[in-house]
């Protein structure tokens, strides 16, 4: 099951995916990390698709990550007469906290966070930016916005906020119960929805401890504000560009993206680009070419990892969209112009033993043109800091720890391996040889590089280079 390419595949499962053999063919068509998405389904369904996803990797033998997306305090209006309202340009509406149904001039928002926060001149957008307001005058529970962009306005349609900073947690209670299901089926990652500041990454890692790591996931034009000192508390980050599309200009969105990957691969967390990569196979067995070349962007960019929402969870296509995903990645990773791209940027080398002995190897693998570096590691972080490194030379992360082989499957450039714990050198050098042969990395006589920590099975301890000859 050895993957042809360094960039990853996410893939959502949902109605059109939960079949054990649809799962099953998703994983051989690429899929290396499987979302549940907690906005959607049961937790039947999702315990199920967990199951049958633990299943596959016990047949086949390989680690699969399995990624918990919570759904996150969405803000939504509330009832509408009749159902819908037509608002009209230059009309001014309120918003209060009436749960009587709303019409054309007063929309129920029962959100207090929202009226302690909001302030004239703020926007209001509903249903995904279709229909834009502008606030002009607030009170206690009560605020008055005119109509900048008319439209239809629906019963629970969903309301963005660019502009506020809201004074509530990114965990509701719906979120709390989940996660805590989650966390009892042994997800490997939860991602946190609407984070807007580090304090709720913090709130976040205080429920999850180190049963997963954390995603935070960058939609909020509050998150960017302060994005580094998010990206240093979190453990891996999605750049969820549907939430973020319509929170900031389209045209903007772009920029983030590749600066928010930038700060990710210079921090040495895995990132993952996410939101309508291949839309139109939702409905088409083919992608537009625009979706082609959204898609090979992540990759040159550098991102760890490319997502699949709706195309694999509700589409008519799921197994033909990963299927298009992995050869629009291996094309683009085998491009002439990809590697300088990938080359243009150089992470800095912290001034610790860990990360210049993971970038000395990278650069060892390189120049001898090794055919793979092989790093053991008990929590994950030595081949966290050699995927950094984004080196021509595919790397094979070994780890008796079973979560961690399964959170490696996200890594740039690593194949994981679950393997029994090593306890000398001599043992070290032939487990290394042994797995670069039977991955299908390797053949006798040629180098490989193997990166370890001596004392052998405790973290934080990379010191140790070998360079082997495979006989």
């Amino acid at each position: 099951m050895r993957r042809n390419r360094r960039a990853k595949i996410v893939a959502t499962l949902g109605p059109a995916s939960s079949d054990a053999a649809i799962i099953r063919r998703l994983f051989e068509a690429g899929v290396d990390v499987f979302r549940l998405n907690f906005s959607h389904g049961t937790k039947d369904d999702h315990a199920k698709r967990y199951e049958t996803i633990r299943g596959i990797e016990r047949e086949l033998g390989r680690p699969i990550a399995i990624l918990q997306d919570l759904q996150g305090p969405k803000i939504r209006i509330g009832a509408v007469a009749g159902g819908k309202a037509m608002l009209t340009n230059g009309t001014v509406v309120r918003f209060d906290s009436d749960k009587e149904p709303g019409n054309v001039s007063r929309l129920p928002l029962l959100h207090p966070e929202v009226h302690q926060g909001i302030a004239p001149g703020h926007q209001v957008l509903i249903n995904d930016g279709r229909v834009r307001l502008e606030v002009i005058a607030c009170g206690a529970t009560h605020f008055d916005a005119r109509v900048i962009v008319g439209g239809e306005v629906s019963d629970r349609k969903g309301v963005n906020l660019p502009d506020t900073l809201l004074q509530l947690s990114p965990i509701t209670a719906k979120d709390r119960a989940d996660l805590e299901f989650g966390l009892s089926l042994g997800v490997d990652f939860v991602a946190l929805s609407f984070v807007q500041q580090p304090s709720d990454v913090i709130e976040g890692r205080s429920l999850i401890g180190d049963k997963a790591q954390l995603m935070v996931k960058i939609e909020k034009p509050a998150a960017l504000k302060r994005i580094k000192e998010i990206i240093q508390l979190a453990d891996a980050v999605m750049v969820a560009r549907g939430d973020l599309g319509v929170e900031i200009p389209a045209e903007d969105v772009p920029g983030w993206q590749k600066d928010i990957v930038r700060e990710c691969r210079m921090a040495g967390k895995p990132v993952i680009i996410a939101t309508q990569m291949l839309e139109s196979m939702v409905t088409s067995p083919t992608p537009t070419r625009a979706e082609a070349s959204d898609v090979a962007t992540g990759v040159y960019d550098g991102a760890d990892a490319v997502m699949l929402s709706a195309e694999s969870a509700s589409g008519a296509f799921p197994i033909e969209a990963v299927a298009m995903m992995d050869r629009i990645i291996s094309h683009t990773e085998n491009h002439g112009a990809y590697r300088s791209i990938i080359d243009a940027l150089d992470p800095s080398i912290e001034g610790t033993v860990s990360h210049a002995v993971s970038a000395a190897a990278a650069e060892i693998a390189d120049r001898l043109n090794a055919a793979v570096m092989v790093a053991f590691t008990s929590s994950g972080n030595t081949a966290v800091r050699l995927a950094r490194q984004r080196s021509r030379v595919p790397i094979i992360g070994v780890t008796p720890n079973e979560q961690a082989a399964r959170q490696l499957a996200l890594l740039w450039g690593v194949h994981s391996v679950k393997s029994e714990e090593i306890g000398s050198f001599r043992e070290m050098v032939e487990r290394a040889s042994g797995h670069a042969i039977d991955e299908g990395y390797a053949k006798r006589g040629d180098y490989i590089v193997v990166i370890a920590g001596v004392p052998f099975g405790q973290a934080g301890t990379t010191n140790n280079i070998r360079v082997v000859s495979v006989s």
